[in-house]
């Protein structure tokens, strides 16, 4: 099977860098998958999605010079990103939404705690 930008197919990760992960393809090729392509969530640390050895599907998104772009999060957009530990690592919109409004809740609570603590220092309106 040929290599052409746009194919999907399956890979050997051989090699693990803090930029990305280096796939072994079916024609013998290696093909490097940036960081920023191993899932749609931040990816920290590229070992919690991918070890060496094991066997993924990619999409072959660039061809230059000799090297090949390749991505996995574009092989299987649909699938649910979940990291070695099997956490979900993609939040729906409403979870987005419950998480702002929980944040922005103790962010507020804090914010009058430690005024009150800052006025009775100074002898505001809060000191006896």
């Amino acid at each position: 099977m040929s290599i052409d930008v746009g194919n999907i197919v399956e890979g050997k990760v051989t090699g693990i860098t803090n930029f990305g992960a280096f796939v072994e393809l079916s024609n013998g090729k290696t093909g490097l998958v940036h960081i920023s392509e191993v899932a749609d969530a931040y990816v920290k640390d590229i070992k919690d999605f991918l070890n060496e050895n094991d066997v993924v599907k990619v999409k072959v998104i660039n061809m230059s010079e000799g090297k090949i772009g390749l991505s996995i999060k574009q092989a299987n957009p649909t699938a649910q990103t979940r990291d070695r530990r099997g956490q979900r690592r993609k939040a729906s919109p409403q979870d987005f939404e419950e998480r702002l409004m929980r944040f922005l809740k103790d962010s507020d609570e804090r914010q009058t705690a430690l005024k009150k603590s800052q006025d009775s220092k100074r002898g505001g309106r809060g000191a006896r």
